[in-house]
């Protein structure tokens, strides 16, 4: 098992996040999870996949493709090799081609992966940059292969899916580049987008959510310090937390529970 998982200094469109390869016994499951980041999964091997609220069957020369924070998981009916790529990319059309598709003949697809595994063992000059032009190759190459196959959500679909991720998800680590990412524009379009749709930027959105949030937690939940009620509601920490809630609610939390206990006896 070989495993890459890198931070690129570069901010351009096309970025590798990790690579791992390994192989995969014979009805090992992969509980249900999601990455910030498009996952590819090539496959070798026989099993079944839920991708979103979708199930697949996947077999050898197959590849899953899925979307940030898209929640997924496998069984692998056989034992069989397994080659996954986590990348970030701002290519318009990416986003909506969830799902298991099949490789074309040339194997496309595979071969790109295995030029990226081979610049990681190698580690040559610069094999970081060579990986990042590798993901701009493999993203073109997906559209060109299963872009066509799939018709692109409405607009408003996509910043629905997105507003009922954010009030799903709202206490957990999100950046708004992974949100562009999901709803398929660039952070500027998205940012613009979303404010004009709902009349509040998507970091707002967020802080607004997580601040009501922690006010029910600081009355439900008296045993609880303040600085777990930030981080339960997702709050960087207790002082950011306790900035904006002043600034917002004009006293602290400490004063707002007090007020409210007194208020209840």
């Amino acid at each position: 098992m070989i495993w890459l998982n890198q931070t690129m200094g570069a901010t351009g469109m096309n970025n590798m996040d990790f690579l791992f390869f390994s192989r995969r016994r014979e009805k090992q499951y992969i509980p249900s999870h999601f990455h910030e980041c498009f996952e590819l999964v090539y496959y070798y091997g026989k099993g079944h996949t839920k991708i979103g609220s979708t199930a697949y069957h996947f077999r050898q020369n197959t590849f899953a493709l899925v979307a940030p924070f898209t929640e997924h998981d496998e069984l692998h009916l056989n034992e069989a090799d397994v080659l996954f790529v986590g990348f970030y990319s701002e290519r318009e059309g990416l986003s909506y081609l969830n799902g298991v598709f099949e490789d074309d003949q040339d194997g496309t697809i595979e071969n790109i992966l295995l030029r990226m595994k081979d610049e990681f063992v190698k580690q040559q000059d610069d094999f970081s940059d060579m990986l990042n032009l590798l993901v701009g190759e493999l993203s073109i190459q997906l559209l060109r292969l299963i872009g066509t196959r799939k018709a692109p959500k409405q607009q408003s679909d996509r910043m629905n899916y997105v507003l009922n991720f954010m009030d799903e998800h709202f206490r957990q680590k999100i950046s708004i580049q992974a949100l562009a990412d999901l709803a398929g524009y660039s952070y500027g379009r998205f940012r613009h987008l979303f404010k004009e749709k709902y009349g509040v930027a998507p970091l707002q959105y967020l802080y607004v959510k997580r601040l009501n949030y922690a006010r029910s937690s600081l009355i439900l939940h008296p045993e609880k310090l303040v600085s777990e009620v930030a981080l339960d509601a997702g709050f960087v920490n207790d002082a950011q937390f306790c900035s904006m809630f002043k600034r917002e609610n004009g006293i602290s939390p400490k004063q707002y529970r007090l007020s409210k206990i007194w208020k209840n006896n």
